[in-house]
């Protein structure tokens, strides 16, 4: 198969609500895109959009955006697996590039959440469970992550204080992070504070500052045969592994709550195809949809071993300077969530951090960079190893 590379990147403002229309806010991290790569829309051999429908009024988004952004008469494809649908994309526009069936693709994350009210909001996640056994009973994302926190403290003995952790380490970038949501620090005592905002419960033992947030957003990732790299792109970033997995909608269909075997399994792949192992990666991007969820993904990925997740942030070990910095973009925790933008975001962070372009959030002289990409409750996993040769 042919070499396949990232050779443009672009990602709207995330913000709580979009005055614009999808396609409007389509073309804001296309734009950025296009122009990164260096080419025009007519360069596009294809494109795919990706979202989670449930949000869209639009019925086909695609259509509408294909067609806003001057990408007909190609054609152009849709693509959702809840939260991880843009890193689904990349790997159909890496199939598809691969193959020689096309030599450039635009891949097109999108969501506008605030289309609907926060309960239509939250009645819709709870149906990304099992409508027949599960979501009728008024299950919604805080609690089933709830249950894997508790499953994890249990099991390994972490503490209230390293969920919080993990937010703080979050507001420390995303205070740098201008595409960011939430942009102000916190610390360990907004936590343990009655009056604080942070400290209030959501669903036992989250609190709101374990939380990330809804946003609307769209990211862009332009995605070329070698060839075309080569002759568009000066820093071309290159495609070494790609991993997916899934696993049982139904909670009580797996083994275990306190971790996420899809996303072992889509790490073990992605490794695989790319030659390399958890000591080769020099910066991660990973889905911190709630706190716990960052610390389950360090031990999904072999950062840490099983329940060793709580001494890598105890010791800073994930931060800027430590031995894998992960998330230093702020996370979804600072960004926020627009679902089908989150996953092209988090690759963005990572072919600017190996382009050397990540501003005040620079990791120094990174080569091998990883995103990592959850959909629902771990029914989707998705990773993505990325390198500069």
């Amino acid at each position: 198969m042919k070499k396949v590379a990232i050779i443009g990147v672009g990602q709207s403002k995330f913000v709580r609500n979009y005055p614009g229309s999808i396609r409007e806010l389509a073309f804001e991290g296309f734009k950025e895109a296009i122009t990164d790569a260096g080419i025009t829309a007519k360069d596009i051999d294809a494109s795919i959009l990706c979202s989670a429908p449930e949000y869209d009024k639009q019925r086909s988004p695609s259509a509408v955006v294909a067609e806003y952004l001057g990408l007909n008469p190609q054609p152009t494809f849709y693509v959702e697996t809840l939260c991880s649908s843009s890193s689904t994309g990349l790997k159909m526009a890496y199939a598809m590039v691969a193959s020689g069936l096309h030599d450039v693709v635009a891949v097109i994350g999108l969501q506008k959440m605030s289309e609907i009210s926060s309960a239509e909001s939250q009645e819709r996640m709870g149906r990304g469970a099992d409508i027949q056994w599960e979501s009728p009973f008024g299950t919604m994302m805080p609690a089933y992550y709830a249950m894997h926190a508790q499953a994890h403290m249990a099991k390994y003995g972490t503490t209230l204080e390293d969920l919080a952790a993990v937010r703080v380490k979050a507001s420390t970038y995303g205070q740098l992070n201008d595409h960011a949501v939430f942009r102000k620090a916190v610390a360990l005592e907004n936590f343990t504070d009655p009056k604080n905002m942070m400290s209030g419960p959501v669903s036992s033992p989250l609190r709101v500052g374990d939380c990330c947030a809804n946003a609307d957003g769209t990211s862009c990732l332009i995605v070329a045969s070698a060839e075309k790299a080569k002759s568009f792109s000066k820093k071309p970033v290159w495609i070494k592994g790609i991993g997916t997995a899934s696993a049982s909608v139904n909670l009580a269909g797996r083994d275990r709550l306190f971790g996420l075997k899809a996303a072992e399994q889509a790490a073990k792949e992605a490794y695989a195809m790319a030659g390399v192992g958890p000591k080769n990666i020099d910066v991660a991007e990973v889905h911190d949809c709630f706190t716990i969820a960052e610390l389950l993904a360090y031990e999904a990925l072999g950062f840490a071993a099983p329940g060793g997740a709580k001494e890598l942030i105890r010791g800073k070990e994930t931060y800027k300077e430590g031995s894998i910095p992960v998330n230093v973009d702020g996370g979804l925790l600072s960004k926020g969530h627009p679902i089908g933008a989150t996953g092209g975001s988090q690759v963005r962070t990572i072919v600017l951090q190996l382009r050397g372009e990540a501003g005040d959030i620079q990791v120094k002289d990174p080569q091998i960079g990883l995103v990592h990409n959850i959909g629902g409750v771990g029914i989707y996993g998705n990773v993505t190893i990325l390198g500069n040769e």
